[in-house]
């Protein structure tokens, strides 16, 4: 049996994540079991209730984490924010290397490109992650380098299953974990979908509580 590259990615259902290893890596925090306080650095994508949440942000960070979100994030919330970023903007924590990238919609109205948006590629321990965000299909996903990308694939605020196919081949990841199904939108069958219909592994996570 193959090396699993997820086991240390636990999904915390909807878009939100846990990365473990020399440092932990919260991505997009929301319904956070009890207060682990264990986050060495917390990600936000966006403004959105789902994916910046002050009161899970306050359970799973450490009292020194470094929280990194967009503008627009950070001037609605109000948050100590450590960095702002935008598309482009990277930085390195302790041998943890962020890079932000876009994310947006391209034929719905939910996430203009104007406002924006981000997703991650995140490299921990030699492995690269990429947290695509609430994204559609984007012409700058030709550009990612990732060994693992957690994907959207419940349609209606991101690309559905089918669109995230075609991702799929413009990234060309080792494995994809499909997110953004099970709360809110999206069915465990647009992950099955998917993993029915690419050439990479497909790990389809079952969320950690």
């Amino acid at each position: 049996m193959s090396e699993d590259l997820t086991a240390p990615i636990d999904w915390l259902g909807h878009a939100s994540f846990r990365l473990r290893g020399s440092k932990v890596v919260y991505i997009d925090p929301w319904k956070i079991d009890g207060e682990p306080h264990d986050g060495d650095l917390v990600l936000m994508t966006h403004h959105h209730y789902d994916h910046l949440s002050p009161e899970d942000i306050k359970r799973a960070a450490k009292p020194d984490a470094l929280l990194v979100m967009p503008e627009v994030a950070a001037k609605k919330y109000g948050l100590p924010v450590g960095r702002v970023f935008a598309a482009g903007d990277s930085l390195e924590l302790d041998g943890v290397k962020v890079e932000a990238v876009r994310a947006y919609n391209i034929n719905k109205k939910f996430h203009p490109a104007d406002d924006g948006g981000l997703g991650y590629i995140v490299e921990l321990d030699g492995t690269r992650i990429y947290h695509a965000g609430d994204t559609d299909v984007i012409d700058e996903m030709e550009q990612v380098r990732c060994d693992i990308a957690l994907l959207p694939v419940g349609g209606t605020y991101t690309m559905t299953a089918e669109e995230a196919v075609a991702a799929v081949r413009k990234i060309n990841p080792r494995v994809v974990v499909p997110m953004h199904w099970g709360d809110i939108v999206g069915e465990r069958g647009d992950a099955e979908y998917i993993r029915d219909n690419v050439p990479c592994q497909v790990v389809i996570k079952e969320p950690v509580t």
